[in-house]
């Protein structure tokens, strides 16, 4: 009888050991992907930085008042577009999907019942969804599983709505801009407001190493927008696909134009994917899942980001591609 009492305290600590053990590892990993982002974050401040004291120099030769205005508006402009956002991201409530999956008690009702009010905030939720959030409030047995319903749902298609708008964002303003400061900049303040606006259409953020992640994955697609001057249609597209695009009228000249924005918009969109890809599949689908379902969404995404880049142009202009295009 001794003998399996010890047996058992054994398997017992071993377990407590290991649990123990990979709790630390858990931790140090936890750890260094936070350290990482903060190097992000700093990395993209000095960018920021360094790019807004470069034009304050060159205003300087032609007024000191022209120069304190500029960093005015700088100051202002990163605060709207980078900083404030950053904050909201990071003081953003981090609920797990897996949280609605618990027994509901007087703690997690309370998250729940928050968690509600935030979707219904910040969402444009159908009638049926917005009544179910509300009889879900009033009832704490319904709650959980409504939450799932129309997070899974509603929310889900609200976000992937965001990631369009903000590619088609990313699409035309780099396509436009034709410089390389200016569209990392533009690529920059565009993934960082998407990713605040992912975060307040879920009701909650990744949890902070998976900020981190986001962070790096944000800041290599701003440097990577900043070099994509040259790229050309061959790069993106198969040979015979790019030469019959590239003899379109108005598409010839414009081609490096097109082709950046199309290649900063892919990016954003991958940016979004993974966003929404950690917050609701954050419990059961591994870092290389990830990647490839993102990867497949991005260019299942593709066509009706470019029909809503095509919306934004003159029906003069559409009209023109149109009688390029071949008779079937």
């Amino acid at each position: 009888m001794e003998d399996k009492k010890t047996d058992v305290q054994l398997i017992e600590n071993e377990t407590w050991l290991r649990k123990s053990k990979k709790d630390k590892r858990d931790k140090k990993r936890n750890t260094f992907w936070i350290l990482i982002g903060i190097g992000s974050l700093l990395i993209i401040f000095l960018i920021i930085l360094s790019s807004v004291l470069n034009v304050g120099e060159r205003l300087r030769n032609i007024s000191v008042y022209l120069e304190i205005g500029f960093y005015i508006l700088a100051f202002l402009l990163v605060w709207f577009l980078i900083l404030n956002p950053i904050r909201i991201i990071l003081f953003a409530p981090t609920y797990s999907i897996v949280t609605t999956l618990d027994k509901p008690n007087r703690k997690t009702v309370k998250v729940y019942k928050k968690w509600a009010k935030a979707i219904v905030k910040y969402n444009e939720l159908p009638e049926k969804d917005l009544l179910i959030l509300e009889e879900g409030i009033k009832d704490k047995n319904k709650l959980k599983d409504t939450l799932n319903s129309v997070l899974e749902t509603s929310v889900k298609r609200e976000i992937n709505k965001i990631i369009i708008k903000n590619a088609k964002t990313a699409f035309i303003s780099t396509a436009i801009s034709q410089n390389g400061k200016l569209d990392m900049l533009t690529v920059l303040s565009v993934n960082i407001k998407m990713i605040k606006e992912i975060v307040q259409r879920a009701g909650f953020r990744p949890s902070y190493p998976k900020l981190a992640k986001l962070s790096i994955r944000v800041l290599s697609t701003a440097l990577i927008a900043e070099n994509l001057e040259g790229l050309t249609f061959t790069d993106l597209f198969p040979n015979s696909t790019a030469n019959y695009l590239a003899e379109l009228p108005l598409i010839k000249p414009l081609a490096n134009s097109i082709v950046n924005g199309l290649a900063n918009a892919l990016l954003t969109l991958r940016v979004g994917i993974v966003t929404r890809k950690y917050l609701f599949s954050e419990a059961k689908t591994t870092k290389d899942e990830i990647k490839k379902q993102s990867i497949k969404e991005s260019v299942k995404m593709l066509p009706q980001l470019i029909g809503e880049v095509i919306s934004f142009f003159p029906q003069k202009i559409i009209k023109l591609f149109k009688k390029a295009m071949p008779e079937e």
